[in-house]
């Protein structure tokens, strides 16, 4: 399972290392998308589908489904690790998520997320003060399903 917490530098050319618990789960070959709230999304090639979750089975003549997945397959890029877990973000992942020297990367059990690490101290900042009141919500939602 992915979890935890980790930081990391990226260089001017966008080059960056997924930490290496991660890549022990990830592989050698991944795929970094768009993600929500201006984050980028980490996943193997082979749960690349996993993304794709609410939109699979869904009528290419929804609106909803063609727009998701333009934004998360529109959006990839496939991506190699080298030996030492590197690789390049590419300039258009970089400039949506507003990335500068300063990376975060976040396990999130079946994928990652990559933030810049200033927009992510904001962020968490943010989540820590409304969780009970977002976990509260959820927990509503849970109720009307049954």
């Amino acid at each position: 399972m992915l979890i935890g917490q980790y930081e990391a530098k990226i260089d001017k050319k966008g080059r960056t290392a997924i930490p290496k618990k991660f890549r022990e789960i990830l592989g050698n070959n991944i795929i970094v998308t768009l993600g929500y709230e201006s984050s980028l999304i980490v996943v193997s090639e082979t749960q690349w589908q996993a993304l794709l979750e609410g939109t699979a089975g869904r009528p290419f003549i929804e609106y909803e489904t063609r727009e998701t997945q333009r934004f998360l397959l529109g959006g990839a890029a496939s991506v190699e690790l080298d030996s030492k877990g590197r690789f390049v973000l590419p300039p258009y992942l970089r400039e949506f998520a507003k990335v500068e020297d300063e990376i975060v990367f976040l396990g999130l059990s079946r994928y990652v997320e990559i933030w810049d690490k200033k927009r992510w101290g904001e962020y968490r900042g943010n989540l820590e003060k409304n969780i009970e009141r977002i976990s509260s919500r959820l927990v509503k939602k849970g109720e009307k399903n049954e």
